[in-house]
């Protein structure tokens, strides 16, 4: 597919992710709102399929966690991604299940050998059970954890070279770790693997409301003037990839998504220009 801008689909926006049509426009669903055996969220799905590429991002194989993934949940997911034929199948760098027990979030860990083992092995169970590459998203970080022993960049790196998965950045989180955590998200950014990135996602942010400097990955806002420019020196460097716009607070109506849509398939557009050999 050639790389263009999409937008999470969200139900009130069915219609409109039907009627649009946008050049390029594609649509990223949650595949945890979709496990169901019928209903109206899947025929809605099934429509904008239809017409338009989707992709799956989930939230809940807890990769990180210290057990191999739920066998169910991957059923559950191999089922859809046959029924949909997702462009990329993607999930969290994070752990979200311990003992028996479900975390309404996506929580950090040490970045040791161990760790990477431990998640190269889940990683490596979720492309045998899809017969597919997926993408793994970089994560939004709030506090210093101790115990790491590898930086993130090496981190997914080693991810990607030792089980060929690719890479999904979030230029938003990386934004987010970098203000909370000391560090300029620049030299994060240059760093990663241009040939490791199948997609990019760009969100809103916003400060802490319990009065804490802490920033906020929220999803509830416009993306910020500073992930726009932080997302075009990523682009400028790496070429095209396909990019969502995520919203899941606060959700604007349609076209003020597509909007945002539109802004990032321009950076896309004069990237794709910049690299075009010039004709004499």
């Amino acid at each position: 597919m050639t790389p263009s801008a999409g937008l999470g689909l969200k139900s009130q926006h069915y219609g409109d992710a039907i009627a649009c049509d946008a050049e390029g426009l594609w649509f990223e669903v949650h595949p945890e709102n979709y496990m169901s055996a019928g209903g109206p969220r899947l025929a809605a799905l099934e429509a904008v399929r239809a017409r338009r590429p989707v992709s799956l991002h989930g939230v809940g194989l807890s990769l990180a966690a210290d057990t191999d993934p739920d066998p169910e949940h991957l059923q559950a997911l191999k089922r859809l991604v046959d029924r949909f034929d997702p462009f990329v199948v993607s999930e969290h760098l994070a752990w979200s299940t311990h003992r028996g027990a479900h975390h309404p979030d996506l929580l950090p860990f040490p970045r040791t050998r161990a760790a990477l083992d431990r998640i190269c092995g889940n990683v490596a169970r979720m492309q045998d059970a899809l017969q597919r590459r997926v993408l793994i998203e970089n994560p939004s970080l709030y506090l210093p954890l101790k115990g790491h022993t590898l930086n993130e960049v090496d981190f997914l790196e080693a991810l990607a070279t030792r089980t060929g998965c690719g890479l999904l950045v979030d230029v938003n989180n990386v934004f987010v770790s970098a203000q909370n955590l000391g560090y300029a998200p620049e030299t994060y950014l240059d760093a990663l693997p241009a040939h490791a990135i199948g997609e990019i996602h760009l969100a809103g942010h916003a400060p802490d409301p319990g009065g804490s400097n802490l920033l906020i990955d929220t999803h509830g806002a416009p993306v910020a003037e500073v992930v726009w420019t932080l997302y075009a020196r990523l682009i400028a460097r790496i070429g095209p990839r396909p990019t969502l716009i995520e919203r899941d607070d606060d959700i604007p109506d349609f076209a003020a998504l597509m909007a945002e849509r539109n802004r990032a398939v321009a950076v896309l557009a004069s990237s794709q220009t910049a690299r075009e050999p010039a004709h004499v």
